[in-house]
This record gives structure tokens, sequence and C-alpha cells, in this order.
């Protein structure tokens, strides 16, 4: 019977050991991927402005302009131009 609760004892200390270098280990990869996180934010960037239609040449007949307010209006519509730069296109392209 000695035998057997020391072999128990051993077992248990041997499993505290190692679940206490487990959570130890943890911790310490977590505060580093904290650190190394800190610096780089995931900070939401605004996308960069859409290059604007080329404006209509004197030249242009109507079903070009037709066609490129139709983009603007797309564009307008997928949220890519607000409404103060869908105005501001069509006022250059009917100008």
């Amino acid at each position: 019977m000695p035998g057997l609760l020391r072999g128990v004892a051993r077992t248990a200390v041997v499993a505290g050991t190692a679940t206490a270098v487990s959570n130890r280990v943890s911790r310490r990869q977590a505060g580093r991927w904290s650190q190394q996180g800190q610096p780089q934010a995931y900070e939401q960037q605004p996308p960069p402005a859409p290059a604007a239609p080329p404006a209509a040449a004197p030249g242009d007949d109507m079903t070009t302009k037709i066609d490129q307010l139709k983009k603007l209006g797309d564009l307008k519509a997928q949220g890519i131009l607000t409404e103060e730069e869908f105005a501001a296109e069509k006022a250059k392209l009917l100008a």
C-alpha cells in the first residue's frame, strides 16, 4: 500500500507541475502578443478616394453623358461616392 500512495503522490506532483508550467507559458505568450499588438492596432484607414470619371469633352454626345451619369449613380448607390461628391461630379459633367 505505501508503494501505491507514493505512486499516486508522484503522479499528482507531476500533473500539478505540468499544469503550472503550461499556465505560465500561456500567460507569457499572451503578454507578448498584447505587447506586439498595441503599436499595430487595427486602425481603420479610410479607403482611397475613387478616381473621378473623366469629364465629358465638349464634343461628346448625350448618350455618353447619360452613361457617365449612370456610372456616377452606381458609385453613389454602392456607397463609394457621398451625396456631395456625386453632386459635384454631376455638376462637372452637365456643365
